[in-house]
């Protein structure tokens, strides 16, 4: 099993995501088209208990680590995120599975998770690399992570199915180990 740690700073905590506590994310996983361009279900309460008890198995057999999302300026639970597909061996793992409310979307919060995420990624667990996989369609994602220094290394094309059916193509972004510090050190001056 994985130790899921608490994540924090002055804006945001990232604290261990359970069965005890997943039900703070009930109404806003109910948030219309939040997870659009993920062939996930978070929509209904028994939906968003599935999501979590995936995302536990996938804790207690270490290639998952997830997390809830509380942002510190509203004083509020915000969504969502996760380490995902760690693979121990080769020090590579995704960072993903992120979705917060569309109130705290633009605000500053997911640049301030994903700086908790990178840094614990390549500082504390010393991973080589970190990558994100995205709807090649989700503009809005591709345009965040690539704000985060994050390179586009290609494009998986029509490699995942939609709930609807759609066949969708993935765009895979990395960050080196060898890139963390020049990217903290401008990106993430502030922080």
């Amino acid at each position: 099993m994985s130790t899921t740690p608490t994540l924090e700073n002055t804006r945001v905590r990232l604290s261990p995501l359970t069965l005890d506590n997943y039900h703070n994310l009930n109404a806003i996983a109910n948030e219309k088209d939040l997870i659009y361009y993920s062939p996930s279900k978070i929509s209904s309460p028994e939906a968003l208990k599935d999501y979590v008890e995936i995302a536990i198995k996938g804790n207690e057999e270490g290639t998952i680590i997830p997390f809830l999302v509380f942002d510190k300026a509203s004083q509020r639970y915000a969504g969502s995120t996760r380490f995902g597909l760690i693979n121990w061996k080769n020090k590579v793992l995704h960072i993903g599975w992120t979705w917060i409310g569309q109130e705290f979307q633009g605000t500053g919060l997911n640049k301030n998770m994903k700086f908790l995420m990178l840094q614990y990624a390549f500082e504390t667990l010393e991973f080589e690399k970190v990558e994100f996989r995205i709807d090649e369609r989700n503009k809005k994602s591709r345009k965040a992570v690539e704000k985060l220094g994050a390179t586009l290394e290609g494009i998986l094309r029509k490699d995942v199915v939609m709930n609807d059916g759609f066949r969708r193509s993935t765009c895979c972004y990395g960050i080196l180990k060898e890139e963390w510090p020049l990217i903290k050190m401008t990106i993430f001056k502030n922080f």
